[in-house]
């Protein structure tokens, strides 16, 4: 058996401390590097995320009636969330599809192809005519647009992640793999910031006619800005490392990860569900509440969106560094405890119909999720072996997206309408407890390396 032999037995991650040694990085991370990698790793989630944000506020705001005018407003609403769910079910197969790729033929390489599928997707679909123009093709040709989107943003994150954490020195980890999460807050308020500055400038017949479709082919400007940043970065240590070691014929990603680690792809995915169920709901169905049910004026809704993102992504910056500093299950454990009490009295506060109540509600919801989206990139980076660590992180997030992110703000409409929005609360508050006890459920990663061999490894060598 040659030095370069994988391992026959569990992946190195699940070994004991005696049993795996660190390999030295290929090269050292100097801070101008990190700031060029986290650029392109922000970057990168900017568009992704800003594509996925403007399409769940137009499916809160427009489409209902732009592609599903016949099912009347209540259900037009539910199958236009439904629509956003697709996406989130389309993410693990983009996780298990591009993770492939990403593992064998690299990060960089993998993520320029990601995002070229996110643009040029969001950009379809703001030129897709509507079901008045073009019958049912609209809403079929929407799906697969969505689905598009679904497979890229799955295969986006987990290599965005790991393009920062197997660059980065181990004692900031948790402050760099933040970038990541970062970009999406922020894209976050950039696609409700354009539809804040469309619907203030148009009327509100305008904007439903075509007004709507600006941000999604303003993505263009977005898309180019990224490749150019992202085409100018080195591919990750961790994985030029990894590649010299592999041999023709190892075995497929997917399958080692599910072998030797399915527990840790399951529990990474429950410690989750908390940050996307409150996360999605703030930037998805709150927005749709605030206009249709609360009966806000939709600007207010927007801002309190756009505030609400802006403190999230301080709280994605803090979550990050505190992971640094106190390990990344501490951290990740808090925001699970703290999202139990909000679960309960956030739509008893909604219901007040107050717009100050409203601001509180987005704001203290998306401290809350920023939080745990802080810890995500380390944490889950942190969890796999090299070999199939795009493929397990990657498919470990977006089973949490699926769970958290597309089930809640599709049931939402129909729990609060039938039981109120309290019954809705212990909903999300039993997305916490499942956080909580995932969490409980994992060892502490921050001081493990990214780069590891093991002993049946170097005593074949």
């Amino acid at each position: 058996m040659s030095a370069q032999s994988p391992p026959k037995g569990p992946a190195p991650q699940a070994l004991g401390p005696v049993q795996a040694r660190s390999v030295p990085a290929a090269t050292a991370a100097t801070p101008v590097k990190m700031r060029k990698v986290a650029l392109a790793s922000f970057m990168g989630t900017v568009i992704e995320f800003y594509d996925f944000g403007i399409y769940a506020t137009a499916a809160a705001l427009v489409f209902a009636d732009a592609f599903f005018p016949a099912l009347g407003e209540h259900a037009g609403t539910v199958v236009s969330y439904a629509t956003l769910g697709v996406a989130f079910v389309a993410r693990p197969l983009g996780s298990i599809l591009f993770g492939h790729f990403g593992d064998r033929l690299g990060r960089k390489r993998t993520l320029i192809v990601t995002m070229s599928l996110m643009g040029v997707s969001t950009v379809l679909i703001g030129l897709l005519p509507t079901a008045a123009s073009i019958g049912v093709v609209a809403p079929i040709v929407l799906v697969v647009l969505r689905i598009a989107q679904g497979l890229a943003a799955g295969g986006e994150w987990a290599g965005a992640a790991l393009f920062t954490t197997e660059h980065s020195p181990k004692a900031r980890r948790g402050f760099w793999a933040m970038f990541t999460n970062l970009g999406g807050a922020f894209a976050n308020i950039l696609a409700l910031g354009t539809f804040l500055i469309t619907g203030l400038y148009m009327s509100d017949e305008t904007f439903a006619a075509w007004g709507w479709r600006l941000p999604f082919i303003l993505s263009i400007l977005l898309i180019v800005v990224g490749l150019y940043v992202r085409l100018r970065i080195e591919e990750t240590p961790a994985f030029e490392a990894e590649a010299k070691r592999r041999r023709a014929g190892d075995g497929l990603p997917f399958k080692e990860a599910l072998v030797h680690q399915w527990k840790e792809v399951l529990l990474g995915a429950g410690a989750l569900v908390m940050a996307f169920s409150l996360g999605y709901i703030g930037i998805g169905f709150l927005t749709n509440y605030g206009t249709a049910t609360l009966h806000l004026p939709r600007p207010q809704v927007l801002g309190a969106g756009m505030f609400g993102n802006l403190l999230n992504c301080l709280a994605i910056i803090a979550g990050g560094m505190l992971t640094d500093r106190f390990g990344r299950r501490p951290v990740l454990l808090i925001a699970n405890v703290a999202g139990i009490p909000w679960a309960l009295i956030l739509f008893p506060l909604l219901d007040t119909a107050s717009l100050g109540a409203f601001w509180l509600g987005m704001s203290v919801t998306f401290l809350i999720a920023g939080v745990g989206f802080g810890v995500a990139g380390s944490f889950l980076s942190e969890l796999f072996h090299t070999r199939y660590r795009y493929t397990a992180a990657g498919l470990s997030y977006s089973l949490a997206g699926v769970l958290g992110g597309a089930i809640p703000p599709l049931v939402a409409a129909s729990l609060i309408g039938s039981y109120g929005g309290f019954v809705f609360g212990i909903f999300l508050a039993a997305y916490c407890l499942v956080g909580l006890g995932c969490t409980l459920a994992l060892r502490e990663t921050r001081h493990r390396e990214l780069t590891e061999v093991t002993q049946s490894e170097e005593k074949t060598a």
